[in-house]
């Protein structure tokens, strides 16, 4: 062992405490700490000293061994204690074990016997704190929520950076973007980052990727949101595959509490590894005849992946845009309700774009932000219908908003 085990002898008898020292003073693993004829003692001596072993005699005047043991297991939970007695009956073992030792031993017995005894009780020990560790931390499981859509130009990755900066105010938590458009995603930019390192480098260590490993390839828009980007060259996203993105999600998903994956406009190996690891898949539509077209082929696609309405929501962009169909007859034609109805203003959104900086942080008060608020507060679970009800909207964008919740 790298350590020495620190042991700590309690007995009323001295010469039984010099004799156990003489055990126990050739074995290099063995440090006696400290020694006490009483368990009244023991029990103010341990707090100090913080033993790693116990070895406490069951009979003493006073405060006897099974008392100071039951008092030293609570005050000082990581110490093994073992008992000594030349009782071997059931029932002192019953006791001893009640109060919290960790074994007993018979007088008198051999060094070896002590030494087994000692050297398996540190072993147990640190077994039952790894356990113990691993139940009172678990890992964070995060939840994953991918963006996506078969139609490029769709505004996407405007609703991926948008959300995930909203995300990280309204839960006041971390928040992890991953581009996943592997030939032209444009994340990075949308938050005015330069990628020095992306997804396609970090697949490079994928053997070896761990929470610490992550953290190397992720760029800080702030304290609170992290990016890792998509490859710089199309070229380069031919390297990264579904059985890369697996690892890389679930490794997001043990470091963030929401995981937002902006994604390409197709149904590839590596798309699909994505969406089959999402909690949320958010289908971004528009109100033109060729996309909600393409959305009820993605729709119909995801319902034979055996994907639920509970995973796909269904995102209307631009919802005030001038058309010749309604939302209702969209809503039909798809058998989905939209979740969430985003309200077009090209003067806002081009703007925040151009300058890199998410319109939920340049222009919080616009509907258009807002509306990322509310589907941000739809992604955490949170009573998102009610706060939208106590600040309705006016015009026609409220009335779009009013055709659905």
């Amino acid at each position: 062992m790298s350590e020495k085990i620190m042991v700590f002898i309690v007995d009323d008898i001295a010469t039984t405490r010099e004799n156990i020292c003489k055990l126990l003073e050739f074995e290099p693993d063995l440090k006696v700490v400290g020694q006490a004829e009483s368990g009244a003692e023991a029990v103010e001596k341990v707090k100090i000293m913080q033993p790693d072993v116990i070895l406490m005699d069951i009979n003493m005047p006073g405060l006897d061994g099974i008392a100071a043991t039951e008092q030293i297991a609570a005050e000082v939970p990581n110490a093994c204690i073992l008992i000594m007695s030349v009782q071997g009956e059931q029932e002192y073992l019953r006791r001893a074990m009640v109060a919290g030792a960790k074994d007993y031993l018979v007088k008198p017995f051999s060094g070896d016997e002590l030494l087994q005894a000692i050297k398996q009780g540190v072993v147990n020990e640190k077994k039952r704190r790894n356990v113990l560790k691993f139940e009172q931390k678990p890992q964070v499981q995060g939840k994953l929520i991918t963006v996506f859509s078969t139609k490029g130009g769709i505004g996407k990755t405007t609703i991926s950076t948008n959300l995930a900066v909203a995300l990280a105010e309204k839960a006041e938590t971390n928040v992890g973007i991953v581009d996943a458009d592997l030939q032209f995603g444009d994340a990075a930019l949308f938050l005015n980052l330069v990628p020095c390192a992306t997804i396609a480098d970090l697949v490079r260590d994928i053997d070896h990727l761990d929470n610490h490993v992550l953290s190397g390839y992720l760029m800080h828009y702030s304290d609170n949101v992290k990016l890792l980007p998509a490859p710089i060259r199309p070229e380069q996203g031919e390297t990264v595959t579904g059985s890369h993105l697996s690892p890389i999600l679930k490794t997001m998903r043990s470091n963030f509490k929401y995981t937002i994956i902006d994604t390409a406009p197709t149904f590839s190996d590596s798309m699909l590894a994505v969406l089959d690891a999402s909690d949320i898949v958010l289908v971004v539509a528009a109100m033109d005849l060729p996309t909600i077209k393409n959305v009820k082929l993605c729709l119909e696609i995801m319902e034979s992946l055996n994907y639920g309405q509970d995973k796909v929501k269904v995102v209307l962009n631009r919802a005030d845009t001038n058309a010749d169909i309604s939302v209702d007859e969209v809503e039909a034609s798809l058998h989905y309700k939209f979740s969430a109805l985003i309200p077009s203003d090209g003067k806002v959104v081009v703007s925040s774009v151009n300058r890199g900086v998410p319109f939920v942080v340049s222009h919080p008060g616009t509907p258009v932000a807002q509306s990322l608020f509310e589907l941000a507060q739809l992604v955490i679970g949170g009573d998102w219908q009610k706060k939208r009800q106590e600040q309705p909207a006016t015009g026609v964008v409220g009335r779009f908003k009013r055709l659905f919740g």
